[in-house]
């Protein structure tokens, strides 16, 4: 087996701890369960349908790109062992930024991002409540691994390996894990970047290491139990309201500006920025 078949399957593993922590949670919270519960677990792997729907034109997309950025690349990085962990130190740093941007950037917030976060309920269901543009706005940030003359292929089994260990985090059923907390993101560290109150909010950004953010100033261990959702809940969980909610604020304040420079500001200020 080569190391990229290797991350592959490992990808495809981490992705499938949902069979495993999902009956588990259901289990734990069968006293507690009610329709509601059920129908926001349900709209949140609804959400996931649009990216299904996309995948072969982000697929496409993402190979040109990819494909784009080797052939400028004068010089390779041969994939071995080592040069792979390397290439999924790199990966995982990158999405530090991607993921850091995603949250100070509004326009990105309003049309990706913000979806993910848009539940009242922390669950394996909301690791899968994603935006299908994320898979045209997220690749952009991993072109310097390739630029660096990683394989493009390695590349995208890397964040295939860093994306599927962050399946996991979704869950309550998991308290703190000690030393563990404070070196890799975990369900504690990642509860705290869904909450919605003040201290927690853009922190832990981290994929599979948390220590970037303890690096970066922007760690923030987990205290009081975590509100979930955004900070101004969008208060339905139908498919086309996630999906818009955000975009529909941020293109009323954008009509709302004075002058073309206040509509570039509010485009590229955190969320919660407002026209002047």
């Amino acid at each position: 087996m080569t190391v990229i078949s290797l991350f592959e399957a490992m990808a495809a593993a981490l992705s499938a701890a949902i069979l495993i922590m999902l009956p588990i949670e259901l289990w734990s919270r069968r006293r507690s369960l009610n329709i509601a519960a059920l129908k926001e677990m349900a709209a949140s792997a609804g959400v996931l349908l649009p990216a299904l729907a996309t995948s072969g034109l982000v697929l496409a997309f993402v190979s040109a790109l990819m494909t784009t950025a080797d052939a400028l690349t004068p010089w390779r990085i041969p994939t071995t062992w080592w040069s792979a962990l390397l290439c999924l130190l790199l990966v995982d740093f990158l999405f530090y930024w991607d993921h850091r941007i995603a949250h100070r950037v509004r326009s990105i917030w309003a049309v990706s991002h913000s979806v993910h976060h848009s539940s009242h309920q922390f669950d394996q269901t909301t690791g899968l409540r994603v935006s299908f543009t994320d898979g045209f706005i997220s690749p952009w940030f991993y072109l310097p691994a390739v630029l660096t003359g990683f394989d493009p292929l390695l590349v995208a089994a890397s964040f295939g390996v860093m994306v599927g260990y962050q399946q996991w985090l979704h869950t309550e059923t998991i308290g703190r894990l000690g030393w563990f907390d404070r070196v890799f993101n975990s369900p504690a560290n990642h509860r705290v970047h869904h909450g919605s109150q003040d201290h927690y909010l853009d922190k832990n950004y981290g994929g599979i290491l948390i220590v970037w953010d303890r690096l970066f100033g922007t760690w923030e261990p987990e205290g009081e139990q975590p509100v979930y959702g955004l900070t101004t809940p969008i208060g339905s969980s139908h498919l086309w309201t996630v999906h818009t909610a955000e975009i529909g604020t941020l293109w009323r304040d954008l009509k709302a500006a004075g002058s073309w420079r206040d509509r570039l500001r509010l485009l590229l200020a955190p969320p919660g920025t407002v026209a002047p």
